[in-house]
């Protein structure tokens, strides 16, 4: 009788901690969701690294209080060494609050995370947007020159309160890959004709030509997914995804930082010409790797093993800011990481998940939008979290857990 008890009293003692971790957890999320917001409009907030600090506390608590076997908390000790030594040698934080993050998203209900994300945004979105349209607060157009015209004449782009049209489009992208991910099995015909009238319309009002046709490819993918279901229990689409993510984009991301130096500057070989060509269809992403400034920022000889903290420039193409900001040896276990969670995608037969990896991989390519300090931009943090932890349980996690 007495081990009963005891077998009880430990059982809920372990949902008291659960549920606290947890609460912990949805705190946290709702700070950077919110700090997100306010960043991607155009006020100023100078206190970012005081609730950087702040939510990593509130997660840092919640791993503490949950229960981990020991194996567990033998990886979890080594991550925060690890991570912790990096933001020693970098300066930057990010790798130990978004490991943390992730840990502490353990036990979460996923599918009530992602719905509390996806309305946070719209709704913070839309405010945003209401502002700058009514005259309140931000401007609604930008005129400059984008670097996309050989006469340099300035280009007028709409930015609706984001302050750049490419963020505009990120924001809304991000909200069309979470309403994938909640909604997209059980969509109708006409709600992909929708999203893709918004797309096709968000490129006329951005101009964000790149940005468009990943959106559209995005849409493609999901369509099949959603009318040939049986496609998600084969197994090469994830082997593709995983020769695309990371191989071909961290592949070209590398053979982009080797070549910053040829755009505008170089052109007496077909090759050289060829980079030029390739580079002023990405809007002189690849010349700006190695031309920014006098420190080359991005191109390959500004790599380390571990970067250090000179490393601070800011530039599209995501995967090579990765491993600009935070050094090869991270990034190549960030790009493990990436084929872990599509093994687990394969796994489970979760092609929604593995649509929402691929297109953010792809689009990581050109742009950093999902590169940053801020851990409420990625939306495949908490999905990371319930993953490993359901990994690290042997189990395997259902469509009715998922959603």
């Amino acid at each position: 009788m007495e081990t009963i008890k005891q077998l009880l009293t430990k059982t809920a003692n372990t949902n008291n901690r659960r549920r606290l971790a947890n609460r912990f957890f949805y705190l946290a999320l709702m700070i950077e969701l919110i700090l997100m917001i306010v960043e991607k409009s155009e006020v100023h907030f100078p206190y970012e690294s005081y609730v950087f600090r702040i939510t990593f506390v509130i997660t840092f608590l919640a791993v503490i209080i949950t229960d981990h076997e020991n194996r567990e908390w033998a990886l979890i000790a080594a991550v925060w060494i690890f991570t912790f030594a990096c933001y020693r040698l970098t300066g930057r934080n990010e790798l130990l609050r978004f490991a943390t993050f992730v840990m502490a998203a353990k036990n979460i209900n996923l599918g009530k995370t992602m719905k509390v994300m996806f309305w946070t945004c719209c709704i913070g979105f839309f405010v945003i947007a209401l502002l700058s349209v009514t005259g309140i607060y931000g401007n609604i157009s930008l005129m400059a020159d984008f670097g996309r015209d050989d006469d340099q004449a300035p280009e007028l782009r709409y930015t609706i309160g984001f302050g750049h049209p490419n963020t505009l489009w990120g924001c809304v992208y991000a909200l069309m890959l979470m309403w994938m991910w909640i909604y997209g099995s059980k969509a109708k015909w006409w709600h992909f004709v929708v999203i893709t009238v918004a797309n096709l319309g968000l490129f006329k009002v951005t101009a964000s030509r790149t940005s468009m046709m990943i959106g559209m490819f995005t849409i493609l993918l999901a369509v099949i997914v959603r009318y040939l279901p049986w496609l998600c229990t084969k197994k090469y689409p994830y082997i593709l995804t995983v020769l695309v993510t990371p191989v071909l984009c961290v592949a070209f991301s590398i053979w982009a930082a080797c070549n910053g130096h040829i755009p505008r500057y170089l052109g007496a070989t077909p090759y050289q010409r060829f980079v030029t060509t390739l580079d002023e269809l990405l809007n002189n992403r690849i010349l700006y790797l190695y031309r920014a400034n006098d420190r080359h920022p991005g191109s390959i000889e500004s790599w380390k093993l571990f970067s250090d903290r000179n490393s601070i420039d800011y530039f599209d193409m995501g995967w090579v800011r990765l491993f600009y900001w935070y050094g090869i040896i991270p990034t190549a276990i960030i790009c493990a990481l990436v084929i872990v969670l599509i093994y687990l995608c394969y796994k489970r037969k979760d092609a929604w998940t593995l649509i929402v990896v691929l297109s953010l991989s792809i689009y990581t390519v050109i742009e950093a939008t999902f590169v940053s300090e801020y851990f409420g931009r990625n939306l495949l943090l908490p999905v990371l979290g319930v993953y490993f932890g359901a990994l690290f349980e042997r189990k395997m996690l259902t469509d009715v857990e998922k959603k």
